[in-house]
């Protein structure tokens, strides 16, 4: 049996029962110094990676453009292996003289047939009178086997080939003299 004093006790310990109060923040005290590492080491690893960058960018070796007239006379050459071939070797001297001519003069040369290419250079003076002549006559022998289907012989062949030769060794820029040879 249950005294008094007991069942009291029992319903004063029921009425006494809370909830768990939440957690308490402790303070730290170290937080910052994590927060500083955090941050040097961010900007550390920022400074590796730029002076990896820089290293790198001051190894990449900058190779000058070929110049227009090395590069025609380049193509000349490979070109002189289709010499046994009339009509492929002519498309290629061709195509490199038009190139030349639009990456020297900045003028449109492949897209142009030879009569607008002819009438349009005809009205700068990009090249001198004799120039522009013997290119006519180069461009129209070019098409005599491009369209007509005329097959020249080796020595007609060699012909074109000097005249392209001629046309790129009279219009290359002139070379800068070196200072020591002065």
């Amino acid at each position: 049996m249950m005294t008094n004093a007991t069942a009291q006790s029992g319903t004063a310990a029921a009425n006494d029962i809370r909830d768990i109060k939440p957690p308490i923040e402790i303070p730290n005290d170290w937080e910052w110094l994590w927060w500083v590492i955090a941050v040097l080491t961010m900007v550390a690893f920022a400074i590796l990676i730029w002076r990896w960058w820089q290293k790198r960018r001051a190894l990449t070796v900058f190779v000058p453009p070929v110049p227009a007239h090395v590069r025609a006379k380049q193509k000349l050459d490979e070109a002189l292996a289709l010499i046994a071939q009339p009509k492929p070797f002519v498309i290629a001297v061709s195509d490199t003289a038009r190139a030349y001519l639009e990456e020297r003069f900045n003028f449109r040369a492949p897209e142009r047939t030879t009569e607008e290419f002819l009438r349009e250079l005809s009205g700068t003076d990009l090249l001198a009178k004799p120039q522009k002549e013997s290119l006519g006559g180069f461009l129209q022998s070019c098409d005599l086997v491009k369209f007509a289907k005329y097959e020249p012989g080796e020595k007609e062949l060699r012909e074109l080939h000097g005249a392209a030769l001629n046309l790129v060794e009279e219009t290359k820029p002139a070379e800068v003299q070196n200072p020591e040879t002065k």
